[in-house]
């Protein structure tokens, strides 16, 4: 199967030659999404305005590669304190209201993310045809 680089506008990897995601069949996985403005390219100083900016930015790759949240398989965060969850739970809830249908999701906390961030994910998603 050939592989296919996704590139999302304003989630670029600073000058690294590298995608937001790549595609493989039906399979994609990201890089590091974070919670930047996309629009801007800053990274709001509060927990709660970086996490919705995550699930925006969640949301553009998936569809960026032909597909939509449903087929989001898993999210794996990374966040700089394990409060975090406090604030990405109702995000997570609203994004995927089914719990019989929310995909997997895993927390790590690292304290040494890049300048200014406070949770970044990667994500794992099946795109059928």
């Amino acid at each position: 199967m050939t592989r296919r680089s996704i590139t999302v506008p304003g989630l670029e990897h600073g000058t690294s030659p590298i995608p937001t995601a790549a595609v493989v069949g039906p399979l994609l996985i990201s890089g590091s999404i974070s919670g930047v403005d996309r629009a801007t390219g800053t990274v709001p100083p509060e927990l709660p305005d970086q996490v919705a900016n995550l699930f925006d930015n969640v949301r553009a790759v998936v569809e960026a590669a032909g597909g939509g949240l449903d087929d989001v398989v898993k999210l794996a965060f990374t966040v700089t304190d394990r409060a975090a969850r406090a604030h990405i739970d109702p995000v997570w809830c609203a994004t995927f209201p089914d719990p019989q249908r929310r995909p997997a999701r895993h927390v790590a906390v690292y304290a040494h993310l890049p300048a200014g961030l406070l949770l970044q994910c990667e994500v794992t998603a099946y795109i059928g045809s």
